[in-house]
């Protein structure tokens, strides 16, 4: 009895003494100031989202929040420090789904693998894009628009070489026959420009981006491409609800918070949930309404599912479209 009773003692001992090791050696999180790498420059949306957001954490954790952003080759440059970084929770990526998902089709080498290198934390929807049509253009509603584009020449304009207004366009062609010439530009503003001196019959994009031709009169919204109505255009009807209900003309999509891989789960899943509340909090708040976003952000096993949705969705449509990998 003694041996035992001394040896019991001499294990609680020594479990006294390394359990404070233990807990040393893993501080809670976080202890120590956070970096969100955008990899897009400042003033956009996915930007905007990471600023409005990130406060929330700041505010939330007591410990500061800084944006860097990394922008370049389509993401990927921003994407790719991510992946390489420390997976201690001090590193996070806010990007666009794009990124992870056209990239991999896009491009011959992205500089690290979205799947193996990065998890997503939380997805945050990137909006209604609508689909606009010049004024010259004597439509209201996507059914009038095929009948125009079967008599009438028209060049649909998109933001970037397999973009989600590329996708739809293409769309167009495939299901109805049609020869809508998609002309690509270098981001939204040069697209806007052309479609308000009507050199474009259509596009689609962000509201925020076309609000000034809209309030002149030069463009005129016809659907939403989306799952649901866009915030700032309540009467528009999507497109499911006119009719159009084949999954390459509702745009999915969200703007993803990722770490890198092997980031310990339990730091994942209470950034998930800061990030998801920040949606509610004061600047959270406003940057959803400035946005007309509506729907909250999925968190990390809702995003990590819808991944793998948009992965199978998305993929052979961008491959559809014979765009070679640069």
């Amino acid at each position: 009895m003694t041996t035992t009773r001394r040896t019991l003692l001499r294990a609680a001992a020594g479990f006294a003494v390394a359990s404070p090791a233990i807990l040393r050696a893993q501080p809670a999180w976080p202890n120590k100031p956070i970096t969100i790498v955008v990899n897009f420059p400042a003033g956009g949306l996915t930007d905007g989202v990471a600023r409005s957001f990130g406060q929330h954490v700041q505010q939330a954790t007591g410990q500061q929040v800084i944006i860097d952003n990394k922008p370049g080759a389509s993401g990927n440059i921003g994407a790719a420090l991510v992946a390489r970084a420390p997976a201690d929770g001090y590193t996070f990526l806010h990007s666009v789904s794009s990124t992870l998902v056209q990239n991999r089709v896009m491009f011959k080498t992205m500089g690290f693998d979205p799947d193996k290198d990065l998890t997503i934390v939380s997805g945050t929807s990137s909006g209604v894009l609508p689909v606009v049509v010049h004024k010259s253009v004597p439509v209201s509603n996507l059914k009038e628009f095929i009948e125009y584009a079967k008599k009438n020449k028209v060049n649909f304009g998109s933001w970037a070489l397999g973009s989600s207004a590329h996708i739809f366009a293409q769309g167009l062609n495939e299901k109805f026959g049609l020869q809508i010439e998609v002309v690509t530009y270098k981001g939204e503003a040069p697209m806007w420009q052309d479609i308000g001196a009507g050199q474009l019959q259509a596009a689609m994009g962000s509201p925020q981006a076309f609000n000034a031709l809209l309030i002149k009169g030069e463009i005129k919204p016809i659907v939403a491409p989306s799952r649901v109505r866009a915030g700032k255009f309540p009467d528009l009807p999507t497109s499911a609800e006119q009719g159009f209900t084949d999954g390459v003309f509702t745009v999915r999509g969200w703007l993803a918070l990722a770490a890198p891989a092997a980031t310990p789960k339990p730091i994942v899943q209470k950034m998930s949930d800061l990030w998801v509340a920040a949606a509610d909090s004061e600047p959270g708040r406003k940057m959803m309404e400035s946005f007309g976003l509506t729907e909250k952000p999925l968190n990390h096993e809702e995003v990590m599912k819808d991944y793998e949705v948009l992965k199978a969705t998305v993929i052979p449509r961008i491959v559809a479209l014979g765009i070679t990998p640069e």
